[in-house]
């Protein structure tokens, strides 16, 4: 996936000079930024967020629009058949990017349609269980689990969500066999975890981290490969579980039409990471429970590809059907 679309902008930088020639004024008028989730939503928050920076650095209004609806598909399909004229950026994330496309039928084709300019940051998620389960450590976690197959359940937002997916790969790459009980949302599956009636979850830092500093949670270990400042002395699982290479979240980035100019592609992905490097971003993102990790377009594309590839896996093994 993105392989035709990464080897054009492997090329972009040396080729920029002569692409700027195309448009010289841009961006000339304000932009939008399509958000395509409900006010308040991560991807809303930090939508917003860069929205307010690149209208600084670009000269322009960049306004968010809010176009929530069928997990995020609704606005991304707007996105992804607006003009390719520069004016249209998409606060783009997992599920209707990466997830949704392999669980579901979708309006539109995301190779075909949509092309990558930045990955800005990523959710991480925990492992965690209730105080009272008898483990102590990811490792005697595992052992327990992994002592009776079927018996243990673990809780996901619901069926093909990042977080259900998530926690299939974690499953098969650590040998798990546990029972999948889908909620709708996170809130009423911690609700659940919380009283003792599913045994497990891996749900995101933002949802978890403030169970777990009040005790009514514990955490095993993180999703990230390199831990998380989100959450602090919690060891990564591809170290803790011996899964090396695990390095899952619920990424958000920044995507436009796929026939815009390769030119403002690139200067969107250089200004993007400028922004992202600042302090002022890392602590903006940490205040919604996602952590940076700012990628140019090129580095995008792969990433996606990636995720796409093992978000597949997990889709094949846990047998969801498209529907």
């Amino acid at each position: 996936m993105f392989s035709r679309r990464s080897a054009l902008l492997a090329t972009l930088t040396a080729a920029s000079a002569s692409h700027a020639q195309t448009s010289p004024a841009w961006p000339s008028r304000p932009l939008r930024m399509i958000i395509p989730w409900p006010p308040g939503q991560a991807t809303d928050l930090i939508g917003r967020v860069l929205a307010q920076v690149l209208t600084e650095r670009l000269g322009q209004s960049v306004v968010p629009e809010n176009r929530g609806g069928a997990g995020g598909m609704i606005g991304t399909d707007a996105a992804a058949k607006s003009a390719p004229d520069g004016l249209t950026f998409l606060a783009a994330s997992a599920g209707p990017v990466t997830v949704n496309p392999l669980v579901q039928r979708t309006p539109y084709d995301v190779e075909r349609d949509l092309a990558p300019v930045a990955l800005a940051g990523l959710s991480p998620y925990l492992l965690v269980t209730h105080p009272d389960f008898p483990a102590r450590n990811i490792g005697e976690f595992l052992s327990v689990i992994r002592a009776s197959p079927g018996a243990y359940t673990f809780a996901t937002s619901g069926t093909g969500a990042t977080a259900h997916l998530i926690a299939e790969y974690f499953n098969a790459r650590s040998g798990l066999q546990a029972v999948h009980v889908p909620f709708q949302g996170s809130a009423p599956g911690l609700t659940a975890l919380l009283a003792g009636q599913v045994h497990y979850t891996l749900e995101t830092a933002a949802a978890t981290m403030p169970h777990v500093r009040a005790g009514r949670l514990r955490a095993y270990g993180v999703s990230l490969a390199n831990g998380s400042s989100l959450a602090p002395g919690i060891t990564p699982l591809a170290v803790g579980a011996d899964i090396p290479g695990f390095n899952l979240g619920a990424w958000i980035g920044l995507m436009v039409p796929a026939a815009t100019q390769p030119a403002i592609i690139q200067r969107l992905s250089t200004v993007m990471m400028e922004v992202m490097a600042t302090p002022e971003m890392k602590e903006r993102f940490a205040a919604v429970g996602v952590e940076v990790d700012a990628r140019p377009a090129a580095a995008f594309a792969t990433y996606l590809a990636e995720q796409r590839q093992i978000f597949s896996e997990a889709v094949r093994r846990a047998n969801i059907r498209p529907e």
